[in-house]
C-alpha cells in the first residue's frame, strides 16, 4: 500500500486525508504510548474502518516522511518484538468472526511499521458506561451483558488462547447494550518483557498472581482469565477492583461479597465472583463453562447474539426498526430485525485505551498456550440469524447515495440459489447455517432469490446503520 506524504512536524498521529489507498483518514480516536487509532474511509467499499497504528513513543520517533525510526539503535530488539506480536495478533484475531470478539479486516506494513484496518463499533467501553450510567448497573443489566461476553472468551480459549487482559476499559458495550471484547494487547507485553516492565504493564485488582511470576506461561490458563473476569465483575458492583493480587500473597486482604452482601444482588452472583477471584489458581472455576454453571447462565451461542434484540431498559438510543415498501404480490413478508447500531458498521472509541499510555492499561496474549475445550453447556431451543464469516462487497442503493455509514444486511439462502440486489448478481455462498451476509448503505434496495422453479423479490428500504435480518 503506498499513502501520500504530508508533512506533520508537531504530531506522531498521520495527518488527516492521509491515504492508504483506498483507506483515507479522517481522524484521530485516540493517541498514546503504544499506538495510535484513526477513523478512515474506505472508499473501495463505502464503510468508515478504524486503523491502529503500532507506534511505541518510547521507542521511536515520525520522521517528516512519516517513518518510523528508532530513538537509539538499543531499542531495535525491543520495537521488532513488538511488532511481531502486533502482527501476530492481528492475525489471530483476523481468524474469529464471533460477533463479540474485535474482527480484523485487513493488516499491512508501511512507514516502518505495521498497520490493522478493522470494524468500527458504536458504543462506549464498559468503564466509561459505569462512569456514566451507575444506575443503570443492576444484577439484571449484568447477566444480560455475561452471555455473548462468555461466548467470546470461550471461543478463544476454544482456539488454544488466553486474552489475558479482561477488564471494564477492554470491553465495548455498543448501543444495543451487546458487549464486543477488544484487541489482546500482545505487543505491550513483549515490551514489558524485554524492557522489565512486566509488572507497570499488568492492571493492578485485574492480573492474577500467576501473571506477575517470570516465564509463569505454563501456569496460565483459562482460570487467568477466569481471575480478570471475576474483577471486571467486582469493580461493576461495588466501584473498585480486589486488592492486588501480589499484595494479597503477603497479606490477603479481600473482603468476600457473600460477606460483604451489596443491595441488590443474589447471593449466586457474589459467591461465583468471590470463586473467580481465589488467589489459587486451582481453587477457581476452571473453564468458562464451570464459570457460567456457577453462575447459572447459558453461554450465547452466535446465532443467539445475532438475533438478540436491544436491551430495552438499558439502550443507550432509540432503536428504529427498518421499513419494507412496495410489497410484491404472493411474497414472503419480510421480517427485518433491528439488532443494534453498529455491529459491523463501526469501530471505537474504545480502542483508545489500547493506545492511552497509562502504565495500568497493558493487555497481553498468549500465541502458544493451550487450553482443554470445554463441555458444550447445552443452548436454548430459539435460535435466532446465525452469523456469517463472508461479508461480499457492497451494493450502491437505488435512489439515495451511499454515505459513510453502512448496515450489515442478512439473508437466509440455499445451495443453488442465486441472489441479485438491484438487479446485479450477488457472488456469495451461504454458510453452513444458510446465510449470507452483504454491506449496505442506507438506501432503497430490490432483493431478488431464484432458482430455475422459483422467484422470490422484494423492495426493503435501510434506513441507518445497524444489523439487519432479512428473510424472503
Amino acid at each position: 500500500m503506498s499513502g501520500n506524504r504530508i508533512i506533520t512536524p508537531h504530531s506522531n498521529s498521520l495527518p488527516i486525508g492521509y491515504r492508504f489507498n483506498e483507506f483515507e483518514i479522517k481522524e484521530v480516536i485516540g493517541e498514546g504510548g503504544f499506538g495510535i487509532v484513526y477513523r478512515a474511509y474506505d472508499h473501495q467499499l463505502e464503510r468508515i474502518i478504524a486503523i491502529k497504528e503500532y507506534i511505541p513513543s518510547t521507542l521511536v520517533i515520525r520522521n517528516e516522511d512519516l517513518t518510523l525510526s528508532l530513538r537509539g539503535e538499543r531499542f531495535s530488539r525491543t520495537f521488532q518484538a513488538g511488532l511481531n506480536s502486533f502482527i501476530q495478533e492481528a492475525r489471530l484475531l483476523a481468524r474469529f468472526s464471533h460477533p463479540a470478539l474485535l474482527h480484523v479486516l485487513r493488516f499491512w506494513e508501511e512507514n516502518g511499521t505495521a498497520y490493522m484496518g478493522m470494524q468500527f463499533y458504536t458504543g462506549t467501553t464498559l468503564k466509561k458506561f459505569r462512569a456514566q450510567h451507575p444506575e443503570k448497573i443492576n444484577e439484571a443489566w449484568i447477566r444480560n451483558l455475561l452471555p455473548p461476553l462468555l461466548s467470546a472468551i470461550n471461543t478463544i480459549h476454544q482456539e488454544g488462547y488466553l486474552h489475558r487482559d479482561i477488564s471494564l476499559d477492554n470491553i465495548q458495550v455498543q448501543e444495543n447494550q451487546l458487549p464486543v471484547l477488544l484487541d489482546f494487547g500482545s505487543a505491550r507485553k513483549e515490551i514489558g518483557n524485554l524492557s522489565d516492565e512486566t509488572e507497570i504493564m499488568l492492571k493492578p485488582g485485574f492480573a492474577p498472581i500467576e501473571q506477575y511470576t517470570e516465564n509463569s506461561d505454563g501456569e496460565q490458563g483459562p482460570w487467568t482469565d477466569i481471575y480478570a473476569l471475576g474483577a471486571m465483575l467486582h469493580t461493576l458492583i461495588v466501584g473498585t477492583p480486589p486488592p492486588v493480587s501480589v499484595v494479597r500473597c503477603i497479606e490477603d486482604r479481600y473482603q468476600p461479597l457473600t460477606e460483604r452482601r451489596p443491595k441488590g444482588y443474589s447471593l449466586d452472583l457474589l459467591d461465583a465472583i468471590d470463586r473467580a477471584l481465589a488467589l489459587k489458581p486451582e481453587d477457581r472455576p476452571q473453564t468458562i463453562n464451570e464459570m457460567a454453571e456457577l453462575l447459572h447462565l447459558s453461554i450465547a451461542s452466535e446465532n443467539e447474539i445475532i438475533g438478540a434484540p436491544p436491551a430495552a431498559t438499558a439502550s443507550l438510543l432509540p432503536t428504529v426498526m427498518p421499513q419494507a415498501t412496495n410489497e410484491t404480490p404472493n411474497v414472503k413478508r419480510l421480517r427485518p430485525l433491528l439488532i443494534g447500531a453498529g455491529v459491523a458498521a463501526v469501530f471505537i472509541a474504545g480502542l483508545i485505551i489500547w493506545v492511552s499510555g497509562e502504565p495500568s492499561s497493558a493487555p497481553t496474549t498468549a500465541e502458544n498456550n493451550t487450553a482443554t475445550a470445554p463441555t458444550a453447556v447445552p443452548q436454548p431451543a430459539v435460535v435466532s440469524a446465525p452469523a456469517v464469516s463472508a461479508i461480499p462487497e457492497p451494493v450502491p442503493p437505488v435512489s439515495t447515495p451511499a454515505p459513510a455509514s453502512v448496515a450489515v444486511v442478512y439473508f437466509k439462502l440455499q445451495l443453488g440459489e442465486q441472489l441479485n440486489i438491484n438487479g446485479k448478481k450477488q457472488d456469495v455462498t451461504p454458510n453452513k447455517n444458510g446465510f449470507v451476509s452483504l454491506n449496505l448503505a442506507p438506501g432503497q434496495y430490490q432483493a431478488e432469490i431464484h432458482t430455475e422453479k422459483f422467484r422470490y423479490q422484494k423492495n426493503f428500504t435501510i434506513e441507518n446503520a445497524g444489523t439487519w435480518l432479512i428473510n424472503l
